[in-house]
């Protein structure tokens, strides 16, 4: 268990304007976090962070989230090697989403569990299309049956 303690949520005024990180975690314990690259901006996935995700990622500049599905912190990289090493935190203005700036490393340099550089790797064709079509974006960069261990 994390040793970090973060600041008690005060006023509006000095939450939204002051310049204490007091994050405002959900009823479940998870703020939203976006991860971002720190050199192209490019947004790299979403996921969520509890209190100890974000004390760890703070401690070791290395992201760390709270799995909702395996209920258990998950450092970004730990199995596939590709690390995503903070360079800044920053978080909205009333201090319950976060966006963190990473500098992505490892042999793929990919941050998606499906082998892709981000995790929005698809758009939709044509907005006005009622059958919803996905084209993707981008190119894999690893196959995910040769990086992650069979559980």
């Amino acid at each position: 268990m994390s040793s970090f303690v973060f600041p008690a949520r005060t006023t509006t005024a000095e939450i939204e304007l002051g310049t204490t990180l007091q994050p405002k975690f959900g009823a479940d314990g998870l703020i939203p976090c976006i991860t971002q690259d720190a050199a192209t901006g490019e947004v790299l996935m979403f996921a969520f962070m509890n209190a100890e995700s974000l004390a760890h990622t703070l401690q070791t500049r290395k992201a760390t989230y709270w799995s909702r599905s395996r209920q258990t912190l998950w450092v970004k990289g730990e199995e596939s090697g590709n690390v995503q090493v903070v360079q800044e935190v920053r978080t909205d203005c009333d201090q319950d989403v976060l966006l963190i700036k990473v500098e992505q490393t490892g042999a793929a340099n990919a941050s998606c569990h499906n082998g892709y550089k981000s995790c929005f790797y698809r758009r939709l064709g044509d907005l006005a299309d009622p059958a919803f079509k996905l084209q993707f974006t981008a190119q894999r960069l690893f196959d995910p049956a040769t990086v992650y261990k069979k559980k």
